[in-house]
């Protein structure tokens, strides 16, 4: 069965994509820990990221430093935190995460709940600077 991830990139789940190429993909989480949390993810669904060939592992950090340069720029942030949990979908996916506090990345922190409209305008945003 393929994962929520695979059906995001299969377009038959919507996303506010930030970046994609042929063989990643960068979007909003729509559940975020903050404005900006982005998902970076391989198209390739593989459950957990040391499973991967590594030349697709050096490949999706690439595109995820580009992204996070982006997000960095973006969102008013101190830095750009990265996490790779990887328990809550089985498909190889990075957090990027923009920090004020190391607080930013507690996952057990109560999740954001974001209008369409302010994830539209925050992908926008995060894209102009790609």
């Amino acid at each position: 069965m393929a994962s929520v991830f695979t059906k995001i990139i299969n377009g038959e789940i919507p996303a506010f994509k930030i970046a994609e190429n042929e063989d990643y993909m960068a979007f909003l989480d729509v559940f975020p820990l903050v404005k900006g949390h982005t998902l970076v993810i391989p198209k390739q669904e593989v459950d957990k990221i040391f499973e991967m060939d590594k030349s697709l592992y050096l490949g999706l950090m690439d595109f995820a430093y580009d992204v996070a340069q982006a997000v960095e720029k973006a969102i008013p942030c101190i830095r750009v935190g990265i996490a790779v949990i990887g328990l809550e979908v089985p498909h190889t996916h990075v957090h990027l995460v923009p920090l004020n506090t190391i607080q930013d990345i507690n996952f057990t922190n109560t999740k954001l709940k974001l209008e369409n409209e302010e994830m539209i305008e925050i992908a926008e945003k995060i894209k102009s600077f790609l």
